[in-house]
């Protein structure tokens, strides 16, 4: 539920990612501001603005995954110095899981009507329903332990110190090895999609149960 000709669907898709985007990309930021390092704040980062955090070229791709269902598209990387959160290496896993914690409670507050089977008109039950998807989604996709994405920075930071000099060199090659697996999964049926997809769907059967999305 996200590729559609439908100009209702396109509209209430990229809404959603928007919002969804923002709130991440502003919870980075936030709680870094929480744990001492205020760069993201001098930046003008800790703010619920869109125009703040969105990526003119990440734009672009949002735009075609919702058009077109295939791309990928992304917000401003937040800047964030480990050497000034608390808690070093925990601190910098806590900011990266706030992105993707705060999808899944945006997901879970629009699917109470939806759970308790609310009727809404049908524009509104769409973009519900959409705004639950693409939340799911961008949390879900996040977590994948792959860098630049967040569950990079979550598993480094969280398991003991003597995986990080393994994890770590990652990060130069996690660009690269995101483009590979989706240049792949345009052949395989989607590397990417089985990574995320489990997580996923455990994410929509909490929140939604037994409710369709």
């Amino acid at each position: 539920m996200l590729s559609g000709t439908s100009p209702n669907v396109i509209v209430a898709t990229l809404i959603a990612f928007v919002v969804a985007i923002t709130v991440h990309e502003f919870s980075h930021a936030w709680s870094a501001l929480m744990l001492g390092d205020d760069t993201a704040q001098r930046q003008g980062r800790v703010t619920l603005n869109p125009l703040a955090h969105l990526d003119p070229i990440g734009s672009i791709g949002l735009l075609l995954i919702v058009v077109a269902g295939f791309g990928i598209g992304w917000g401003r990387p937040v800047p964030i110095n480990p050497n000034r959160l608390r808690g070093g290496q925990r601190g910098s896993a806590v900011t990266a899981l706030a992105g993707p914690l705060s999808n899944v409670v945006l997901a879970g507050l629009f699917a109470i009507p939806l759970r308790f089977g609310v009727s809404a008109p049908e524009s509104v039950d769409l973009f519900v329903r959409q705004f639950v998807f693409v939340n799911l989604l961008l949390a879900s996709f996040n977590l994948i332990p792959i860098p630049p994405l967040d569950g990079h920075k979550i598993l480094t930071g969280f398991l003991p110190a003597f995986w990080y000099q393994y994890l770590a060199p990652l990060e130069r090659y996690g660009v690269f090895i995101l483009l590979i697996l989706m240049m792949f999964g345009s052949f395989t049926g989607g590397i990417l999609q089985d990574m995320y997809a489990p997580v996923f769907n455990a994410l929509r059967t909490v929140i939604l149960g037994s409710q369709p999305l």
